[in-house]
């Protein structure tokens, strides 16, 4: 595939346009660190709210589709049971979970959103008008997800983890570029930062002409503000109250002081970005005046 000429867009999630020259959407990615408990749910939500995230972000299967008989009957100790079929149940919130959160979360004024990972599980998610959907890095090859998704006519979040160049091409031809955002990712939990290879997400953006952004899966916040730098459009971390806690994406994820300072760090970033014109600025005048031995007119 040849690289891409189409100038760079903006897709606009809910009220928020995302691209470029825009401000970092920034997503908490509570995921399954609920625990299969949506009063934790709901701590996780206002967490993401008092460190300033744009919206919080789920994930839905419908687990006998998603995984195997075998892969279920895997022997694994939760405290939902003894199999990992036990856990991944355990871990499902159920409609009336789902319209708590729905709630929630318009109450606290935050968008939210989910990575469906089968179609039945988009339309479960969909019956709550979603302002875009969320396609993970195992999924990148299930053409026929990708197609439903797409047919719920939003907005479409792609990340690319443990995917090839020619993978997410082939992922782009099913999907098609408008109302699309890919996110860089590399899928280890937690991440090593010698993983990270924050550089291709220019590369992305030059070969496919859409907003791209980071998922970041390390422990710790300054590779996720450099993405940020770079030219992410949006970030996204998983968040938890505390590391320790049982459950397979806690390590990976970032306690609230941590997400705090990552939104922190991002706006003070954007502030510091500029214009690229150089300047004296006013302020500056009392030091030339304290400081320069020879000063000499600007032209």
């Amino acid at each position: 595939m040849t690289q891409a000429v189409l100038q760079q867009k903006v897709v606009r999630i809910g009220n928020r346009p995302v691209g470029d020259s825009q401000p970092c959407y920034v997503i908490a990615e509570i995921g399954i660190n609920h625990n299969g408990d949506i009063d934790l749910a709901k701590r996780l939500i206002s967490v993401a709210v008092a460190a300033g995230c744009d919206a919080v972000k789920f994930q839905k299967r419908t687990v006998d589709v998603v995984y195997s008989p075998e892969e279920l009957a895997k022997p694994r100790e939760s405290p939902f049971g003894t199999t990992n079929g036990d856990l991944k149940r355990g871990l499902e919130l159920d409609y009336y979970d789902y319209q708590e959160i729905d709630a929630f979360c318009r109450a606290s004024k935050i968008a939210w959103f989910a990575s469906a990972w089968d179609e039945q599980s988009v339309d479960f998610i969909d019956r709550f008008n979603p302002p875009c959907f969320k396609i993970a890095s195992a999924s990148l090859t299930d053409d026929n997800l990708l197609r439903h998704t797409r047919a719920t006519g939003k907005p479409v979040i792609l990340s690319t983890g443990m995917s090839t160049l020619d993978q997410i091409d082939h992922a782009l031809d099913v999907l098609g570029r408008d109302n699309l955002i890919l996110l860089h990712a590399c899928s280890t939990y937690p991440a090593y930062y010698e993983e990270l290879n924050l550089r291709a997400i220019p590369l992305m953006r030059e070969r496919y002409g859409v907003p791209v952004g980071y998922s970041g899966h390390e422990t710790g916040v300054a590779s996720t503000v450099a993405a940020a730098v770079l030219g992410a459009c949006c970030i996204e971390r998983h968040v938890t109250l505390d590391r320790s806690m049982w459950g397979s994406d806690h390590a990976a994820s970032l306690e609230p002081n941590g997400i705090s300072r990552v939104v922190r760090d991002i706006r003070l970033v954007e502030q510091s970005m500029g214009d690229g014109v150089k300047r004296v600025y006013e302020r500056e005048h009392p030091i030339i005046k304290k400081l320069r031995r020879v000063d000499v007119a600007s032209k």
